[in-house]
């Protein structure tokens, strides 16, 4: 019996490894791990357990990994996940969903790029990996290394690459997971690949790092986009990190299916060193998810707050995840234009922890056009198409001033405030806009149906208690775009703690912040430029904004430190001191940086050498210990 069944694994796990490195999955990674954690038990030392991918053809190109491109462990548990961080510090990035693959330069030159393959043997996709336009096709200082990464797909580039399949008559992609292997498995028409993206998480060089987050800065330095990261001290980082992520498979605009944590000290890489599946230094969170196929009966299109039109795919109620699911976001007019959604279309659908579950693709497609709203259903205006967004431009618009004032409500902390409450304020005209809800008095609240002098006194008291607010709370509740409230106290630490310094941010300053990209810091200070009048505004009916007390004031303020090497001291002491003293902690050398703590005297490390470069001056743990005594 337990012979067979350990057949049954090994053919059922041959099987959906070949379908999911071709890019046609059949099952979800859970009920695929599942498949492994069964035949681990049953058969430890099984050989299609230490397969990393699925051996294709050997009629493909097949080019060796010098470092064989392992898998990672993975764990579904929070509990689990801090405990295998234990004391030590971690990165973390986002775990994105595409397709891992190695780019080798020589000299600077970019030689060869391999998917990841087997794990010893990758596929031969340099020609295509030249139109990727995040992959640089030159390296400064013409140094020799290999560079791993991800290949994926954002939602932009997928409606763009649809639309030109069709033009050319070319089978379309049936859902954004599949679409990375299939450009890189095709034999012609390669050119789609400049549709694709790539983020670097890791390197392979001469160089002397000491630990994982100064190889995201190398590579960043060296040109490549990286994924935003974050550097955690302590385990009781984690949950906000995850919440995060939690996010961003709701609404970010590529496919992530968990985070990826490693141990930042890279000496502990080589003493915990690797299994034949996977480092053990590294390891995957993922999120417990459930896909079903279930049928389109109707699409709605809802107005946000920014005017965005989001289509919600009303189908027929389906269980997962023990729960009963009747409602699907289709992400964006993009989304649905790409896959021409209809009533009638039978769509496989995940739910991984969102409050409302995702569109994955299209199983069987029914009959008839595809369809969208072509005047806004809350103003009738008509609705502007603006590359995969649908939307409208009234700012009077009833449902977007509403969701704006809701949001306000919601993150300010106004108490008894519900959504039928505020829509019968904007109808009977006592509100149009956020700063209006300090213009009411309680004589105006009890206009409102069934609303007392009583009630209407407790609602303008808790109107009255949010004039005073802190800066990431502000933020939150202006509807700054593009931020989590994480990220606001990220910016908010650097030094940035009034709204004075938040309106005086510059695209160059943003960019020194760890966890800013280019596009992310673009994004924030469009959106804060728009509500430079809202915020006047609400300033001018008496709201005030609290300055953040970043750090205390001591003989280090006003200057940023960075660490590098080996203390005497804990690092995580060295850096609550600094704190303690006034200081700012930075993770990366820049220009920006004030010192650079290291006991080295001549070091090798990037952060020296770019120290060194930009005239940053280095001092000593014991001149650190000076300068804080004064």
């Amino acid at each position: 019996m337990k012979v067979n069944r350990i057949q049954e694994l090994e053919k059922l796990i041959l099987h959906h490894k070949e379908r999911y490195y071709r890019g046609a999955a059949e099952v979800s990674d859970e009920k695929y791990d599942k498949l492994e954690d069964e035949l681990r038990k049953l058969d430890p030392e099984n050989p299609v357990l230490r397969l990393v991918g699925f051996k294709q053809s050997e009629a493909l190109n097949k080019v060796p990994h010098q470092r064989r491109m392992l898998s990672l462990d993975k764990t579904y548990d929070e509990g689990d996940l801090a405990k295998w961080v234990g004391k030590e510090k971690v990165v973390s990035v986002f775990k994105i969903d595409g397709s891992s693959c190695s780019i080798v330069y020589e000299n600077g030159h970019l030689a060869v790029a391999k998917t990841r393959g087997d794990g010893q043997y990758g596929e031969n996709i340099t020609k295509k990996a030249v139109f990727i336009p995040d992959i640089p096709k030159h390296l400064p200082g013409g140094k020799s290394v290999e560079v791993r990464g991800e290949v994926y797909c954002v939602e932009t580039s997928f409606f763009h690459l649809t639309k030109e399949m069709k033009e050319m008559n070319l089978e379309v992609p049936t859902s954004q997971r599949n679409i990375v292997a299939g450009l890189l498995g095709r034999k012609e028409n390669i050119q789609l690949c400049r549709h694709l993206s790539f983020k670097a998480f890791d390197v392979i060089s001469e160089e002397k790092f000491r630990a994982e987050h100064e190889k995201l800065e190398f590579l960043k330095a060296q040109g490549f986009d990286i994924p935003e990261y974050e550097v955690h001290a302590t385990a009781k980082d984690l949950p906000a990190r995850i919440e995060q992520a939690r996010e961003f498979m709701s609404c970010g605009n590529y496919l992530i299916d968990g985070l990826v944590f490693i141990y930042d000290d890279l000496k502990l890489h080589d003493e915990l060193g690797e299994t034949s599946h996977h480092p053990r230094y590294k390891i995957a969170f993922k999120f417990a998810g459930d896909t079903k196929v279930t049928t389109i009966r109707e699409i709605e299109w809802g107005v946000s707050r920014n005017g965005t039109l989001t289509p919600v795919a009303l189908v027929e109620p389906t269980e997962l995840s023990g729960a009963m699911i009747g409602r699907v976001t289709l992400h964006n007019y993009g989304i649905a234009q790409s896959f021409q959604l209809r009533a009638g279309d039978k769509i496989e659908i995940i739910r991984s922890g969102e409050v409302i579950p995702k569109f994955l693709g299209v199983a069987e497609k029914s009959k008839g056009p595809f369809t969208y709203p072509k005047e806004c259903p809350s103003c009738g205006s008509e609705l502007i198409v603006e590359d995969i967004w649908l939307y409208c431009d009234n700012d009077r618009c009833p449902t977007k001033v509403k969701e704006v004032i809701l949001n306000y409500i919601h993150k300010a902390g106004i108490d008894d405030l519900s959504d039928k409450r505020l829509e019968e304020m904007i109808n009977k005209g006592l509100v149009e806009g956020i700063p209006d809800l300090y213009r009411l008095s309680v004589e105006d609240l009890m206009l409102l149906d069934k609303v007392k002098e009583k009630l209407a006194t407790k609602m303008f008291e808790n109107i009255q208690k949010t004039r005073d607010q802190t800066l990431a709370q502000f933020i939150a509740a202006i509807g700054v775009e593009g931020i989590s409230t994480a990220k606001s106290e990220k910016i908010i630490s650097q030094g940035y703690n009034t709204l004075e310094k938040i309106l005086g941010l510059t695209l160059e300053k943003m960019l020194h912040i760890e966890g800013f990209a280019e596009k992310s810091s673009k994004d924030f200070l469009a959106s804060i430029r728009k509500k430079e009048e809202l915020i006047q505004e609400l300033l001018s009916v008496g709201v005030t904004v609290r300055t953040e007390v970043t750090h205390a004031e001591g003989a280090l303020s006003g200057s940023k430190f960075c660490i590098t090497g080996e203390l005497s001291m804990p690092r995580a002491e060295v850096e609550k001191l600094i704190k303690l003293n006034g200081g700012v902690m930075v993770s990366s050398v820049s220009k920006n940086t004030t010192y650079l703590v290291t006991n080295e005297e001549d070091g090798t490390s990037s952060k020296f050498v770019k120290a060194k470069t930009l005239g940053i001056p280095i001092v000593s743990e014991q001149k650190l210990l000076k300068m804080i005594k004064g």
